[in-house]
C-alpha cells in the first residue's frame, strides 16, 4: 500500500517566531534581511532537515527554493469580518484526505486600488496544539498560478490579532508538500480563493516541474 503522509504546514516551528505583524512599517533593509535569513533557514531545512519534504532523487540537485523578490508592499493589512457562527467544513486535497476546517472569516484588503478578499481557514486538528493557537490558514490561488507559480497554489500564514485587521505577508507564500513529492497529502484552495491578479511574491514553482 502507499504510503500517504499528512501534510501540516510546513517548517512552522523554524521561522514563525519571525514573524512580526506590520512589517510595512519596518525599515525595508531589516524587513529584507529577516526574510532572506527564513528563506535560508527553510533551504537548509529542505536538504539536511529530518522533516524535509524533499524526495531522495532532489536533494543531491538541491540549489535553493526559487521566490519573487522580496517587497514590503506585499505585507498586506487587511479588514477581518469574522464569523460569529462559522461553518465547519470538509476541505479537499490531493488524496482522498477530507480534514476538517472552521472558516473563521473573510480578510478583504486593496491592491492597486482594486478589492480583493480571502475566505481564512482554522485547521480543527491544529488548534488545541501548542504554537498554533493563533494560526490561520490562507489558501489561494492567482493568474501566476500554473506559469510562475504553482498551479494547484499557494498557501500564507496569519496570525489572530487583537484588532479588526489582519496581516497577511504574501513575501511569505510558499507551495504545499505536494510538490517536492507525491505522497503528501496537500489542501486544495477552494475556487472562491481565487484572486484575479498577478502576486508576484512569495515562492515560485518548483525546478521544472509542470503543472
Amino acid at each position: 500500500m502507499k504510503q500517504v503522509l499528512i501534510f501540516i504546514i510546513p517548517f512552522l516551528f523554524s521561522f514563525s517566531s519571525l514573524i512580526s505583524h506590520g512589517q510595512a512599517s519596518r525599515p525595508s533593509s531589516v524587513f529584507k534581511k529577516d526574510l532572506a535569513k527564513e528563506r535560508q533557514q527553510k533551504n537548509t531545512d529542505f536538504i539536511s532537515g529530518v522533516q524535509s519534504p524533499l524526495d531522495d532523487s532532489d536533494k543531491p540537485g538541491f540549489k535553493g527554493l526559487n521566490y519573487f523578490k522580496p517587497s514590503s508592499s506585499w505585507v498586506i493589512k487587511a479588514r477581518i469580518e469574522k464569523y460569529e457562527t462559522p461553518d465547519t467544513i470538509q476541505m479537499r486535497t490531493t488524496t482522498e484526505r477530507l480534514p476538517l476546517y472552521i472558516v473563521y472569516g473573510k480578510a478583504n484588503f486593496r491592491i492597486n486600488n482594486k478589492e480583493h478578499e480571502l475566505t481564512i481557514f482554522r485547521n480543527v486538528g491544529l488548534m488545541n496544539k501548542p504554537g498554533y493557537e493563533n494560526y490561520l490558514f490562507i489558501p489561494f490561488t492567482d493568474e501566476t498560478s500554473g506559469n510562475q507559480t504553482y498551479g494547484g497554489g499557494r498557501y500564507v500564514d496569519a496570525y489572530i490579532e487583537d484588532s479588526e485587521f489582519l496581516t497577511i505577508d504574501f513575501n511569505r507564500a510558499y507551495n504545499p508538500y505536494c510538490v517536492y513529492n507525491k505522497k503528501y497529502s496537500c489542501p486544495i484552495p477552494p475556487s472562491g480563493n481565487h484572486l484575479t491578479i498577478k502576486v508576484n511574491a512569495g515562492e515560485k514553482r518548483f525546478k521544472n516541474h509542470s503543472y
